[in-house]
C-alpha cells in the first residue's frame, strides 16, 4: 500500500528546450485576462524578475501609510534648545 506519493515540479522553461531541470519557484504572468502559473528554477525565477514588472492586483483599493503622529514632534526642536547645545555662552 503506499502512503505517500512524491511528484517532482520541473522547470517549465527548461523543459522546452528538453532539459530537466527541478522547479523551486513559481512564476505568474497574465495571459489573456487571466493570472496563470508556471513552475521555474531559481535561476528563470531571477530572470523573469529582472525582465518584468511584477502583477499588480488593480481591483483592491491600495492602502495609504499615516504618519506618525509621534514623529512630528520629535523632528520639531525648540529655539531655545539649539543656543544651549552649541555651547555658546557669552
Amino acid at each position: 500500500m503506499v502512503t505517500e506519493v512524491f511528484t517532482r515540479k520541473y522547470c517549465d522553461p527548461h523543459a522546452v528546450r528538453e532539459e530537466k531541470v527541478e522547479a523551486s519557484e513559481v512564476i505568474q504572468f497574465a495571459w489573456e485576462g487571466a493570472v496563470r502559473e508556471v513552475d521555474a528554477c531559481e535561476e528563470c525565477f531571477k530572470e523573469h524578475e529582472t525582465r518584468y514588472e511584477p502583477l499588480v492586483d488593480y481591483s483592491r483599493p491600495v492602502k495609504k501609510r499615516r504618519a506618525t503622529k509621534k514623529a512630528a514632534p520629535a523632528a520639531e526642536k525648540p529655539q531655545g534648545s539649539d543656543n544651549a547645545a552649541d555651547g555658546d555662552d557669552n
